[in-house]
């Protein structure tokens, strides 16, 4: 009987604490703001992303959640209202594997509220690779070929670009309490970025001769595809403008939210006070 109860003792600390631990499930799509697509925020051409995780609640407002993400982006000339964009004829498409911290702070009290709204941000490492086809249908990763002319001794101020960099997560969204355990939630979520390169385009076209001896020709191909549209430009634009390194691309998720509330859960607070009535003595009964 002292074992098991010295047992129960030990194990009580746990199990209130892990009431103040979630599991986070993400569903929805992904897309991003870049030289290929000028839209801030957007649904056209979205793709897939999903993410898991788990959250701590400080207090009733304040949470800190970490998050494992995957998502792929991509876009398209061809989609472009500019015409002059549409006849550069560039396009992409890379996946994103992102890893964050953020600090959450719910308006609302949901241990008491049926919903909330929220607000999130934090910092994050992510990983992309751009790829693209050509017009046999081969797949090829850019950022091996310095389309614009990076690593290449001739252009010194062009540097391969890391395919692994920080990122700014901010957003928010709302949260609908189901039952004690379960909360649904709807969330936007941007990404600052510090690359201009989540499409492989930022600055201009350079000498082609120059990328030909550097790089070869699959470099001056997939540089500028122009050539390739019915009636397009035959000529490589060298030295035009080819993106925009005064802005840096942004990538951003959305979709629903899942938290499941580890251990039991009793409405009324945090930090294992909302089972105070659960340690209270039993009373005598004459």
């Amino acid at each position: 009987m002292r074992t098991i109860l010295i047992g129960l003792l030990a194990f009580l600390p746990v199990s209130l604490l892990a009431q103040n631990w979630q599991l986070v499930g993400f569903g929805g799509v992904a897309n991003y703001q870049g030289d290929l697509q000028d839209r801030r925020f957007t649904t056209q051409q979205a793709q897939i992303a999903l993410g898991v995780g788990v959250q701590y609640d400080i207090n009733k407002h304040f949470a800190v959640r970490g998050m494992a993400n995957y998502g792929r982006i991509s876009a398209d000339d061809r989609f472009n209202k500019d015409a002059g964009l549409r006849s550069r004829n560039l396009n992409f498409k890379s996946q994103i594997l992102e890893g964050n911290i953020q600090l959450m702070y719910r308006f609302l009290d949901l241990e008491s509220k049926q919903w909330t709204p929220y607000l999130i941000a934090g910092l994050g490492v992510f990983g992309f690779d751009p790829y693209t086809h050509d017009t046999l249908g081969n797949k090829y990763y850019l950022q091996p070929l310095g389309t614009e002319g990076q690593g290449l001794t001739a252009f010194p101020d062009r540097v391969m670009y890391k395919r692994v960099q920080l990122a700014i997560p901010f957003g928010g969204g709302i949260q609908l309490r189901l039952n004690e355990q379960v909360t649904l939630g709807y969330e936007i979520g941007m990404r600052k970025t510090f690359t201009d390169y989540l499409d492989d385009v930022s600055t201009n076209y350079v000498d082609p001769d120059i990328l030909l001896a550097g790089r070869g020709a699959l470099a001056v191909e997939l540089a500028y595809r122009g050539d390739e549209l019915k009636n397009g430009n035959q000529v490589y634009p060298t030295g035009a403008v080819r993106g925009g390194p005064n802005f840096k691309d942004w990538y951003y998720f959305q979709g629903i939210t899942v938290n499941f509330r580890l251990g039991s859960a009793r409405r009324g607070g945090y930090n294992g006070k909302s089972m105070g009535r659960q340690l209270d003595c039993p009373r005598n009964i004459n």
